[in-house]
């Protein structure tokens, strides 16, 4: 695996444990049926937001190939689009090496 294949899963990983703890606290709290969370793209540079609801936040979490991005920030080189909403893209790992390092971080 590359380096910058092994930074980006990094990246990857580290925003949807981010967003995964958003989820816990909101429904922690009971709040909002949807909530904001980082998208978690592979770009280090990226520090966009969007709106997505618990239900399909959860949906996607069922799958550790599966990531929530920004439109835009899916890479083609070592993912797929599975899902397009109007604030969030689903993507899924197809690149062997990416998807093994998202089933290591799940």
């Amino acid at each position: 695996m590359s380096e910058r294949e092994r930074r980006i899963g990094s990246n990857e990983a580290l925003f949807r444990e981010v967003n995964e703890r958003i989820s816990r606290i909101q429904d922690d709290f009971g709040q909002a049926q949807s909530f904001e969370i980082v998208c978690e793209c592979g770009r280090s540079d990226c520090e966009e937001r969007l709106q997505i609801s618990h239900q399909a936040y959860r949906q996607v979490r069922s799958n550790p190939l599966h990531f929530v991005v920004v439109p835009g920030h899916e890479n083609p080189d070592m993912e797929r689009v599975i899902e397009r909403d109007k604030t969030y893209v689903v993507i899924e790992k197809t690149d062997e090496e990416a998807a093994e390092v998202a089933e290591e971080t799940a």
